[in-house]
């Protein structure tokens, strides 16, 4: 049966090919804060490891928002790791850096998370898309705060 909310299908999957690319960027993100969680050491372990839990846990509940948001768009998301490949902003690291530049790639992965909403909310304002309005204003308030956490932790 064909989707029918007030948005054109045209519309609807600029949308979701957008907030494709954010759920991409999301669950990288997820990945690499729980990796970093696992393998944080140094003065700043207990601290870090909490941060990162909180941080991960939160992120691993926003994939689920934005897949079904694109699934009520009437559109597959995304769900493999070849497939974020593709779509994520947001690099693997390689190795095991040190707690600082842990704490510098995450909060660069936070804001790359932050650009790619931000690049997606004219399309959804264009066609009085409040639910990914919604949504959008939700991750973007979120990983902006996240962002300026983790760099007040690299302030001396």
């Amino acid at each position: 049966m064909p989707v029918n909310i007030g948005i054109g299908d045209s519309d609807r999957k600029a949308i979701a090919d957008g907030l494709s690319k954010l759920l991409a960027d999301t669950y990288t993100l997820y990945l690499k804060t729980h990796n970093f969680h696992w393998n944080v050491t140094g003065p700043m372990f207990q601290t870090l490891h909490l941060l990162f839990e909180t941080q991960y846990n939160e992120l691993s509940l926003a994939v689920d928002l934005i897949a079904e948001r694109i699934r009520a768009l009437g559109y597959p998301a995304p769900g493999t790791y070849a497939e974020y490949a593709k779509l994520s902003s947001i690099k693997e690291t390689a190795g095991v850096p040190k707690a600082t530049d842990m704490i510098r790639l995450l909060v660069e992965g936070q804001e790359a998370v932050v650009r790619t909403a931000r690049s997606i909310f004219p399309a959804a304002d264009k066609v009085g898309d409040e639910p990914t309005a919604d949504l959008l204003t939700q991750r973007m308030q979120l990983h902006e705060k996240n962002a300026w956490m983790l760099r007040s932790l690299l302030e001396e």
